[in-house]
């Protein structure tokens, strides 16, 4: 028997806000989280794209300094994250064996590695910190959640670019059907904003250059898009039962109703540009919802700017829509938050439960000259939604041939 699967607690932080409520607010505001980046690093190093979009509330301005100190960037973010929507689910009381962590980052403890690098080249080995592998290892963040959180069902970890955390999601949805627990935090973290990243992200051409335009730089869907913006931050979803939620008097944003994964087994950091593993995990997400394409009111869209992503997003989810895909209202929110690469799933999802919430799509910014390649229903001001029941999809496709989608409908109980 499929069980019926709600989300209660939702927690974000990112370029846009410290919080889920800020980041929604300034979203539907159509704020640029970008900005021209003020670090030594962008000069001492001469990294040719000098903008990104930071977090807004840094970790040490919310995390006692004696916990941050023991995680990398990367798990605070997900701990402010985790800890946000935990509090907002109410803060269910459930077995610790009935508890579990469904988590993902893209590429983990990346300023653990390259610091302690730094470390033992310029001091010596002696001076290495011994807590560097537990802080640098990509599953840091779900076993650190398990410890906060007592969480003793599983702790399990996703690394699938950025396709993690919405990947983790899909995981969490299949957990609980399978009954392996009653309450799961799910959703994923990044922290990349980093030298290293930056200069290889723009020796692939893959970051936009507009350092002269920072807060426009990212346009989704856009005829002079150039290139994604990096972004860093994370979010979390509180999954459960209807069941158990009712039973607790929880409140309940929406139901989280199917996931679909797939691989390209195309290229290892290219898309396949005839969509048809993007196109399987929509229809695998739709299958498990019970839908047809003909009930999604809302997408959001992977869309992270790039020349060549945007239209092979276009050209797999019209091989599921058909024309109707011109009509279906889209939102391509890395216009205003940046690319969180393994984080930006799970705060992508949170926007696509907030729009069916609220009945509107939030707006996509930057939007300059469509692309006629590219002709999704976009638009620089919030689109609204209609009455009536909702279901919305939030897309994520990632390095390695990674593609996952997972499905929401709205909840009107």
């Amino acid at each position: 028997m499929t069980k019926r699967i709600v989300v209660t607690g939702i927690g974000a932080t990112s370029a846009l806000g410290g919080t889920a409520p800020e980041n929604w607010a300034n979203l539907l505001a159509g704020v640029s989280g970008t900005h021209t980046l003020t670090h030594d690093w962008i000069e001492t190093y001469q990294i040719p794209v000098t903008f990104a979009a930071e977090a807004s509330v840094r970790p040490e301005e919310v995390l006692p300094r004696h916990e941050a100190k023991r995680l990398d960037p990367s798990v605070q973010f997900g701990m402010i994250a985790a800890r946000e929507a935990w509090a907002d689910a109410g803060a269910p009381e459930v077995a610790p064996e009935r508890l579990g962590i469904d988590w993902a980052t893209g590429i983990g403890g990346l300023w653990t590695l390259l610091d302690a690098w730094d470390t033992l080249r310029e001091k010596g080995p002696r001076r290495v910190m011994p807590l560097t592998v537990p802080m640098l290892m990509p599953n840091a963040g779900a076993g650190n959640l398990s410890l906060y959180f007592g969480a003793k069902a599983f702790a399990r970890t996703v690394v699938s670019a950025c396709a993690s955390s919405t990947e983790s999601i899909a995981n969490a949805y299949q957990h609980l059907q399978d009954d392996l627990a009653d309450v799961i935090i799910a959703g994923g973290a990044e922290s990349a904003i980093h030298p290293i990243t930056m200069a290889s992200f723009a020796s692939a051409q893959a970051l936009s250059r507009r350092n002269d335009d920072p807060e426009h730089a990212s346009r989704p869907g856009a005829i002079d898009r150039d290139g994604f913006v990096m972004g860093e931050g994370g979010a979390a979803l509180v999954m459960e039962t209807e069941e158990h939620a009712k039973a607790r008097g929880a409140k309940i944003y929406a139901y989280v109703v199917g996931g679909g994964v797939s691989a390209d087994s195309y290229h290892i950091t290219g898309n396949d540009p005839e969509g048809h593993g993007a196109a399987r995990a929509v229809e695998q997400a739709l299958a498990q919802a019970g839908a047809s394409p003909d009930e999604v009111t809302h997408i959001n869209a992977h869309a992270t700017s790039t020349p060549v992503g945007d239209p092979n997003e276009y050209g797999a989810l019209k091989k599921v829509f058909g024309d109707r895909i011109d009509q279906i209202p889209v939102s391509a929110t890395k216009a205003s938050t940046g690319h969180l690469l393994g984080g930006t799933g799970a705060l992508e999802a949170v926007f696509t439960i907030l729009a069916l919430r609220d009945r509107v799509a939030p707006p996509t910014i930057n939007m300059t000259e469509p692309d006629p390649a590219v002709p999704f229903q976009l638009s620089g001001e919030p689109q609204p939604l209609g009455p009536g029941p909702q279901l919305g999809i939030s897309n994520s496709f990632g390095f390695g041939g990674h593609n996952a989608v997972v499905a929401f409908r709205s909840y009107d109980g």
